[in-house]
């Protein structure tokens, strides 16, 4: 069982620092890897190259915004998830709902172009994202309703009726 993390007085009146500690267990080699990247490597490296070049970032690695916050509300009779879709159209959006998650996959692309003079600029920008959520509770799918406005999807998916315990006597 994990030790919990928090502050205490030691034998000699400093005060120490508790770390939580957690069980061993063998890492793959990927996941070595993968905790060595983002220890030397810390998340936002690339930003000062970005002034420079901004579209390497995108380029290497997603945006942090790429995938959408999501909330989920467990209610007695509803689950009820939102998520922030900034930039993403109602026509763009692919939803599908089983008992118990939610799939929201989405796709944007946007295209500009400016001339003046023998000035000329051309950008295009695509990006996709999917992003699955489990549910508290399994739902009824195919009675879920959404709603889509200012870039805030709104999922609203009534609970599955249990049935309740009955006493059956025996004859």
């Amino acid at each position: 069982m994990p030790k919990e993390s928090g502050k205490q007085m030691s034998e000699t009146g400093k005060e120490i620092e508790r770390q939580r500690v957690e069980p061993a267990r063998m890492l793959s080699p990927f996941e070595e890897m993968e905790r060595w990247f983002e220890s030397a490597l810390p998340r936002g490296w690339m930003r000062p190259f970005q002034r420079e070049w901004p579209m390497l970032g995108e380029l290497a690695w997603p945006p942090e915004g790429r995938i959408p916050r999501v909330d989920v509300v467990d209610r007695d009779e509803e689950v009820v998830v939102r998520a922030e879709l900034p930039g993403v159209e109602k026509k763009d959006l692919d939803i599908s709902v089983t008992d118990n998650t939610v799939t929201i996959k989405a796709t944007t692309s946007t295209e500009e172009k400016e001339e003046k003079g023998d000035y000329f600029r051309h950008e295009i920008s695509r990006g996709s994202f999917a992003r699955t959520v489990a549910l508290p509770s399994d739902v009824e799918s195919e009675k879920g309703k959404a709603s889509f406005k200012e870039g805030i999807l709104e999922l609203t998916l009534p609970k599955v009726k249990k049935s309740k315990r009955r006493r059956i006597k025996v004859e």
